[in-house]
């Protein structure tokens, strides 16, 4: 009773659009009180929360998708994928997704792609006669791309909270993150069979060579990144601080970076970073309490008694996490439900890794839909577009996207192969 009155405070003040952390800690920190328990183990639980070694990533990777995207990394992307795919029908769709897929390897997080793509892809497609609905319902789609592809925080945070290895997850999420951007290239290709206006054209002489060439430096950070941390040559930690001074080189050496942009550079990482760790905090003290009223118990009896089959506890998994998702934000979802979940799913057999990529793909899912939908927000109010005309646009692509994380849930050899090839 304790824990659904918590859960029930929690998504009341949610609704009443309170910020995620203090939504959490508000009813928290009353049940503490109720219970009469010390003011200092709440602070002692919710600051264990974020002692941890993985998690000195986090505030690294979201400086380098920020210094990224100061630098114009992303324009060049874009111009080279634009002259790659220049020929095909419907071009600057799969463009969107190759940026989207390129930019990933950077950034690490979905609200910063979409903010930086949408006021970019959204009105290059419109004024090349794509509908607006579809180029906005592709843009948010796409950059879902950047929180399952490592570098992912949503990885990092899920590997310090299921106590498993980054590097491992980070290569089991290499595959899903390519079937999301198959799976989008294979709706944009059906949807441009009955759009004949949408040709494509020929590239100048000489301009794939040009773009090619803009974009090589961008492309050496993913190599520097992933490559340093799946030979054993980084961990993750060193790899974002490496990744960070290759990035800073770049833009000083584009000329896309002066002293005084650094000052705005630290500020907005300093507010993305804070913002995280509270989360993470007031998410550990919430885990303690609902673990405290048994809540994981009840939980794993009532699946065991539904079912023995790994398969349908991941379909019900799916279908938990995305209305989770739809109303949570998707670091504050992880700490909350990994400790609760992921025991129960061990004792099903699933791979935490396994577990750990669904989980991510399931919550990024709902970073598309209402209430909370995230992404929505940020990309309407980059586009400057009413939220529920974005919705609309994107509907038709949570089609794709939940195909692909059904694939991946019947299928943990799709997930588990790379990192089983890599001895992880």
């Amino acid at each position: 009773m304790s824990a659904a009155l918590i859960v029930t405070g929690i998504l009341v003040l949610l609704l009443l659009r309170v910020p995620v952390a203090f939504a959490i800690l508000g009813p928290t920190l009353l049940y503490m009180i109720v219970t009469d328990q010390s003011t200092g183990l709440s602070l002692r639980t919710a600051a264990q929360e974020v002692n941890s070694f993985p998690l000195l990533a986090v505030p690294l990777f979201v400086l380098l998708g920020v210094v990224a995207n100061h630098t114009g990394i992303a324009d060049r992307i874009f111009a080279f994928a634009q002259v790659l795919f220049g020929r095909v029908r419907a071009s600057l769709g799969y463009v969107n997704i190759g940026v989207s897929v390129g930019f990933s390897w950077i950034s690490g997080t979905a609200l910063a792609d979409v903010a930086g793509m949408g006021k970019m892809l959204v009105p290059a497609m419109t004024s090349r006669g794509y509908p607006r609905r579809f180029a906005l319902g592709l843009t948010a789609s796409s950059s879902l791309i950047s929180p399952v592809m490592p570098p992912s925080i949503p990885a990092i945070v899920y590997a310090s909270v299921a106590a498993v290895s980054t590097a491992a997850l980070f290569a089991a999420a290499v595959v899903p993150a390519l079937l999301i951007a198959g799976g989008l290239a294979l709706y944009v290709f059906v949807w441009s069979r009955r759009q004949p206006q949408l040709a494509g054209r020929r590239s100048a002489p000489g301009e794939l060579r040009t773009a090619a060439l803009r974009v090589i430096g961008p492309l050496g950070a993913p190599v520097l990144l992933l490559g340093g941390i799946l030979s054993g040559l980084f961990t993750p930690t060193e790899a974002a601080a490496v990744g960070v001074a290759y990035v800073l080189v770049l833009g000083f050496c584009y000329r896309r970076l002066t002293p005084r942009s650094l000052w705005s550079i630290a500020v907005e990482t300093a507010t993305t970073a804070a913002s995280i760790t509270l989360i993470l905090a007031a998410s550990g003290l919430l885990g303690w309490v609902l673990a405290r009223e048994r809540v994981p118990q009840e939980i794993a009896s009532f699946l065991l008694g539904f079912t023995d089959s790994p398969v349908v506890f991941l379909l019900l998994v799916n279908v938990a996490l995305i209305l989770i998702g739809t109303i949570l934000e998707p670091i504050a979802a992880l700490v909350i439900t990994v400790p609760v979940l992921l025991p129960i799913a061990v004792q099903f057999g699933v791979d935490p890794v396994h577990f750990g990529v669904i989980a991510i793909v399931n919550l990024m899912i709902g970073l598309l839909t209402p209430p909370i939908g995230g992404v929505l927000f940020v990309l309407g109010s980059a586009t400057r577009t009413p939220m529920h005309e974005v919705f609309r646009g994107t509907a038709p692509f949570l089609i794709p996207l939940l195909a692909v994380l059904g694939l991946l849930t019947v299928a943990p050899e799709l997930v588990l192969f790379l990192p089983g090839r890599l001895g992880l």
